[in-house]
């Protein structure tokens, strides 16, 4: 999913003066420093940081919160974040995971306030893994019918099944399998350690495994 997330500039900033400079032609770091030098951050460097990792925002909320009509609002709160606490991100290299952060804790944020009891989920086409703990690809170039129907069966059930694990192990799940992140990342978006990662994607998997056998055997 992409779609262009208007920001209103009235909403994040200050009169912000303003530096001749090509951004686009800075790195990911230059650009995070360059939003920390002064008061609020520079508009310029800012706006290019945003138009490179807005997609991933955008990606992350998508799988959180498939259904959701508001994610482009969800999104735009998420820079507004960005934009008044980047100075306090200590290591510009971790950027990434840090964004990640901030948009899973908005979504469940907004759980909360809307008192759901769990999140629906989606899944992007069929992956295998790096590690070989779980194949979740239905091979076969011109299925069918038959195979189209099972494999839609598939998703159906595992997105149920994603949807029904706890609330810890879905949005490791999800990190790990969709968003494809390391464990490294993962534990750090979290706030747990990389053994409770590992420990929860495990028994994550083994819940999913258990529920889909019949599909993953077929």
């Amino acid at each position: 999913m992409s779609q262009s997330i208007p920001v209103s500039w009235s909403s994040v900033e200050a009169n912000i003066p303003q530096t001749p400079v090509q951004v686009d032609s800075l790195s990911n770091y230059d650009l995070i420093l360059r939003c920390q030098a002064g008061l609020r951050p520079e508009r310029n460097a800012f706006a290019e940081l945003l138009r490179r990792y807005q997609s991933h925002v955008d990606k992350v909320l998508y799988h959180l919160a498939p259904d959701w009509q508001d994610r482009a609002d969800l999104a735009q709160e998420v820079w507004i974040r960005v934009y008044r606490n980047i100075k306090r991100l200590n290591d510009p290299v971790k950027f990434r995971g840090w964004l990640s952060r901030i948009a899973t804790n908005l979504f469940y944020d907004e759980l909360r306030k809307r008192k759901r009891n769990s999140s629906p989920l989606s899944l992007d086409a069929p992956r295998a893994v790096e590690d070989g703990d779980m194949d979740w690809e239905i091979a076969g170039d011109h299925p069918s019918p038959d195979e189209e129907l099972t494999t839609r069966e598939f998703y159906e059930q595992l997105q149920e099944a994603i949807a029904d694990l706890p609330e810890v192990f879905r949005t490791t799940i999800v990190l790990r399998e969709i968003e494809g992140m390391a464990y490294e990342d993962i534990a750090e978006i979290t706030g747990v350690s990389l053994g409770t990662v590992k420990s929860r994607i495990a028994r994550a998997r083994s819940r999913l495994q258990s529920q889909l056998q019949q599909y993953l055997d077929g």
